[in-house]
């Protein structure tokens, strides 16, 4: 018998996979360009040229025992210097290798930081929507998910419940931005009244509280917006990095943590995230992509594809009579459910061959998202199935 841990995870599974193997079987009968998947942030952008090109050079040119060979836990000291560097140049901080853990993607890199931070019974504060995974990763070190009740007018944090959240079991805080699932940048005011929070209940409760911040999505942003960086408002922050959505890569599993100098006790919390590596299993990032992204450090993908995306799904879902913030990054569309219980809503969908996620699925009821990281025309045949729903749920 397996483990009641695991009995539990296995029971609460993950609703965006599980759509997304619907969304398999729905194609088999119906055929893949008669489904409209809008389930998992899979990026239908291919990676840049560039990767490809990295990919062979390193394949041909370098010595293949040491491509592919074990290396410290932490990752190949030149890679964490030019992504270091690299961080410097855009954000005007002072990083330098030894603030750099080469990751298992982000969600490796979170896994590593609270394996290295939690004890049992220690609080992770999140902001609801949020990314479902958050929880489990969380309950792995047996530390316990605090929920900030969601802002579902501008969905920014809501920063007067997250005080009054905050106690002398909080060990971390958790930000998402751009924000999965609703695709909200939070703000430099934000940001900046978040720290000030923090830093009074540091001293109100004489604990240290680290702030995490998930950023998978930092490239993929419009209209100019600006996306803070925040170990620049608040001492004790650490940075988890994927290259999954900014460079089309999520099967590659390839990030990295950023542990600045500023965080209290830096050199225990970069030495106890360097065993975490090791012990967790993961031993170190895979190797081979350590070495091509430093190549690839000034690569982009074309984001201008997702913005395309974007405006035609936001446009025509508000056309269609349904309410939804317009997304600033990432490439989620998350509109609120013409009836009280989304996942009827979602159960809807499915007959017009349209897979989206329920907003429960992040801690937030009542809204559904749409992951637009698919092809233009996947959403263009999906616009009748839409206009249908809206007929038949927004217009009774």
């Amino acid at each position: 018998m397996i483990s009641e841990k695991m009995i539990g995870y296995v029971q609460n599974s993950s609703a965006i996979r599980a759509m997304f193997e619907e969304g398999k079987r729905l194609a088999g009968i119906y055929g893949a360009e008669n489904v409209y998947d809008f389930s998992l942030g899979n990026p239908n952008v291919a990676a840049p040229e560039g990767v490809n090109k990295a990919i062979i050079e390193i394949i041909n040119e370098e010595n293949q025992t040491a491509v592919h060979g074990y290396m410290n836990n932490s990752g190949y000291e030149d890679v964490r210097e030019a992504i270091a560097q690299s961080i410097n140049k855009k954000f005007g901080t002072a990083f330098g290798l030894r603030n750099i853990i080469m990751t298992v993607g982000a969600a490796g890199g979170l896994n590593v930081i609270f394996k290295t931070l939690l004890n049992p019974g220690d609080e992770v504060v999140a902001f609801a929507p949020y990314f479902g995974e958050y929880r489990s990763y969380v309950a792995n070190y047996d530390g316990n998910l605090v929920v900030v009740s969601p802002d579902t007018k501008t969905f920014q944090p809501n920063l007067a419940e997250f005080e009054e959240k905050i106690t002398a079991k909080t060990k971390a805080v958790i930000v998402n931005s751009p924000n999965n699932p609703t695709g909200v940048v939070y703000s430099e005011e934000t940001i900046k009244k978040l720290a000030e929070i923090m830093n009074r209940k540091q001293q109100e409760f004489g604990t240290d509280i680290y702030l995490i911040s998930d950023e998978p999505y930092r490239e993929l942003a419009y209209d100019g917006v600006e996306i803070p960086y925040l170990t620049k408002y608040y001492d004790n922050t650490i940075v988890g990095y994927s290259y999954s959505k900014s460079l089309s890569l999520p099967g590659e599993r390839i990030g990295y943590l950023v542990i600045p100098d500023e965080v209290k006790d830096s050199e225990m919390v970069l030495a106890g995230a360097n065993v975490a590596n090791r012990i967790l299993g993961y031993v170190n990032a895979p190797s081979l992509f350590q070495k091509v992204i430093a190549k690839c450090l000034d690569e982009k993908v074309d984001v201008a594809y997702y913005d395309r995306n974007r405006e035609l799904l936001y446009n025509s879902m508000t056309e269609f009579g349904f309410a939804c913030i317009k997304p600033e990054g990432a490439f989620y569309l998350f509109v609120k459910s013409p009836v009280e219980n989304e996942k009827e809503f979602c159960e809807a969908a499915k007959k017009h061959n349209i897979l989206i996620v329920p907003g429960s699925s992040f801690a937030c009821p009542g809204f559904v998202r749409i992951a637009y990281c698919v092809s233009y025309e996947t959403i263009q045949n999906s616009l009748p199935g839409f206009k249908a729903l809206a007929d038949e749920f927004v217009k009774r």
